[in-house]
């Protein structure tokens, strides 16, 4: 599966007109009292309804496009191969499987070739982003208490 060839960077156009729906959506959502908002588009005859939760991520889609940044909507039980994922966590194929054989992140195998869930990888991230942010903070606080950092 070739998760990210068709991710493109924004244009400028793209980004005015994302930032500008973003701002409306926005402030639309923030107005919402309801339990169970939608929001009905007219389009002809035809009324188009959006759930609440879809409305937020699309709220976030277009904060994210106004930004200029490439997006791609991934649905979380997608099995993505090594490559793909290594790609996601910005490391090398054989360092991620070396991750996989080591028991970091579950997989599968389908005949010789392994396959992760891309909620998986996700979680593998958050949690490595995590423990880095709190060795950096134990690396501040020791510094500070041999007085090698001023505030």
């Amino acid at each position: 599966m070739e998760l990210y060839k068709d991710i493109k960077k924004p244009t400028k156009k793209e980004q005015i007109v994302a930032m500008a729906s973003y701002n409306a959506l926005a402030a639309t959502l923030e107005g919402l009292h309801s339990e169970n908002p939608e929001i009905e588009i007219e389009e002809t005859s035809e009324k188009i309804k959006i759930p609440l939760k879809a409305l937020k991520l699309l709220a976030q889609i277009l904060k994210a496009t106004s930004q200029g940044k490439p997006i791609s909507v991934v649905p979380i039980a997608t099995e993505m191969t090594t490559q793909a994922a290594a790609e996601l966590l910005g490391c090398s194929r054989p360092h991620f499987v070396k991750l996989l054989e080591q028991g970091a992140i579950p997989f599968t195998k389908v005949g010789r070739h392994r396959r992760v869930k891309f909620e998986d990888v996700i979680n593998y991230k958050k949690a490595m982003k995590l423990k880095q942010e709190q060795l950096l903070k134990d690396m501040m606080k020791s510094d500070e208490e041999l007085g090698l950092y001023n505030t």
